[in-house]
């Protein structure tokens, strides 16, 4: 999960596109409540592929991914893949 964390941290806020897998993509990267909550959705340009999550980081420190309706190492290996252009 660390990887992850720090591999998502990375990524800017907002939208921008990426690369993924060979394919390229649109991603939008929301950071609220002081950080805390982190949505993150990706969709595949010219494609069918959707990537779509939250993330909740509550000061407990207890990490809870949800993806949106779609295995969680769909998202884990999105985020440790997706690279910024």
């Amino acid at each position: 999960m660390e990887a992850f964390l720090t591999s998502l941290a990375a990524l800017p806020t907002g939208y921008f596109k990426a690369q993924y897998d060979g394919a390229p993509y649109g991603v939008t990267v929301e950071r609220l409540a002081e950080g805390r909550q982190v949505k993150l959705y990706g969709e595949a340009l010219g494609g069918t592929d959707l990537v779509s999550f939250n993330l909740y980081l509550p000061r407990s420190g207890k990490v809870l991914l949800k993806p949106c309706e779609m295995p969680e190492e769909k998202v884990v290996r999105f985020v440790l893949g997706v690279e910024v252009v």
